[in-house]
């Protein structure tokens, strides 16, 4: 006999571990299938390790430079292997936290391989035995994993992808990072602060090409002070590995190709849904071209009772926008009232690097395409008295505007602690809050969030300290 339940979920990352807890909440009898760690690749091999990295990167940054601070730090040194551990640890305390709320709120949690073997069943596999579950709904919350280049396959020695990276033996002398979205930056200022030689090539015109274009001009800017080699509309058409390093075949924005050697290689291109092997097939459920379950905005797909939330589905593929839509899923599911579909115009988007990007909204550039008339502000951080206090001066804030309406239509960040501040903007966005709202909006004094009262009194033409 098969166990049964009112809602099982596929995946136990961000957005399945949400939908299991809300379920719970809402009185559905849970289970949540893990084939590897509670809390999924986020919150193991992902977000959370990430920033603990960066933390002792940052740290170890403002050692170097502790004169500028009027302190003293003779030849600061870092241990990569505690580094290193210290992350483990963070994610690992993470891991037991989701493991006790499991346990509070009564969800079972089956350990294996699930695999959907009809409308409502589902079978999980461990140490070659299978236990067969069913439930009236199943969410399928299994996430994606990194892609990677079909001429050169990570080894996890000197080839890695983002899994490979969170956990070196050493840090690499030489580091190329191919490709410039967040998870690229972040790593390419990781190791750049912990005194890697760091190369970065992006196919596209510009390093995070989703950002505003002054953003990403600015960045690009930043990590060459730094000391990074950022090169765009480049392209990286061979690897070859060997034991001291690896070979690569760079063409260049001038169509120039040569043969470069790096001691290691981040292949940071996107990620690829996880989708194989799971029963999809067997049950008819529509694809998008892109491999990733097709969706509507509460988690329907086209089989009835079976949805699907998070990096398996359309973006864009936040930790986030999964345990948002979790929610929404599940409360649709329920019956709940007043459940809104997903809407993904308000989700921010954050990269955690030295200086930091956060943003939320339309680029000055998107907003003119969509026929707005725009009104622009921007405060730089070197008109905010905090900023100065701090030694943080890098960066500015960006505000779009509806002219017609004062409609804020996209903020655009960068620079310390700006993955912080965005929320300001995003509560904002979802109040549909004008510009006369934000500009009579009493700002703490004095703070970074200053900036972004500065930025958008500029965009009517107000700035008070610039």
């Amino acid at each position: 006999m098969a166990d049964t339940y009112d809602l099982i979920v596929l995946g136990s990352g961000p957005g399945g571990y949400v939908a299991a807890i809300r379920a719970a909440q809402l009185g559905m009898k849970t289970a949540i299938v893990e084939r590897e760690r509670l809390g999924g690749i986020c919150l193991n091999w992902g977000c959370i390790p990430t920033k603990a990295l960066l933390r002792s990167s940052e740290i170890f940054h403002y050692l170097t430079h502790a004169s500028a601070y009027g302190l003293s730090a003779e030849k600061p040194s870092f241990d990569i292997k505690a580094v290193v551990a210290r992350s483990r640890k963070v994610a690992d305390q993470l891991n037991g936290g989701v493991k006790g709320l499991m346990k509070k709120h009564k969800i079972d949690v089956h350990e294996g391989v699930g695999t959907l073997t009809g409308k409502g069943k589902l079978s999980v596999s461990k140490d070659g035995k299978s236990t067969e579950l069913s439930a009236k709904n199943i969410i399928v919350a299994t996430g994606a994993r990194a892609r990677e280049l079909p001429f050169a396959k990570a080894d996890g020695k000197r080839i890695w992808t983002y899994r490979h990276a969170l956990v070196p033996e050493a840090v690499p002398e030489t580091l190329l990072v191919i490709g410039s979205g967040a998870i690229g930056i972040e790593f390419a200022s990781f190791y750049s602060d912990l005194g890697a030689k760091v190369t970065v090539v992006e196919m596209l015109e510009r390093i995070l090409p989703v950002e505003d274009a002054e953003v990403s001009a600015f960045m690009e800017k930043a990590l060459a002070k730094q000391g990074m080699a950022i090169h765009t509309k480049t392209g990286v058409q061979k690897l070859e590995a060997t034991a001291k390093g690896v070979k690569a075949e760079i063409k260049f924005a001038d169509g120039k190709v040569e043969m470069q050697e790096f001691s290691h290689v981040i292949v940071a291109v996107g990620i690829v849904p996880n989708v194989e092997d799971i029963g999809l097939e067997k049950l008819g459920v529509k694809q998008l071209a892109n491999k990733h379950i097709e969706t509507d905005g509460y988690g329907r797909t086209n089989v009835e009772g079976l949805w699907a939330i998070g990096d398996v589905t359309s973006g864009p593929w936040l930790a986030h926008k999964a345990m948002h839509e979790a929610v929404i899923c599940v409360e649709k599911m329920a019956g709940a009232k007043d459940v809104h579909a997903m809407s993904t115009a308000n989700i921010p988007g954050c990269t955690y690097s030295r200086p930091q990007v956060a943003s939320v909204g339309l680029t000055e550039a998107k907003a003119k395409e969509a026929g707005y008339k725009v009104k622009v502000g921007k405060f730089p951080a070197i008109g905010n008295g905090k900023a100065i206090a701090l030694g943080e001066t890098e960066g500015f804030v960006k505000t779009v505007f509806d002219e017609a309406t004062g409609e804020l239509l996209g903020a655009h960040m960068v620079g310390a602690e700006v993955t912080e501040l965005i929320q300001g903007y995003v509560v904002a966005r979802e109040l549909e809050t004008t510009e006369a709202e934000l500009m009579g909006t009493t700002f703490p004094h004095p703070t970074l969030s200053e900036m972004m009262h500065e930025s958008v009194l500029a965009a009517y033409g107000r700035p008070l300290h610039i």
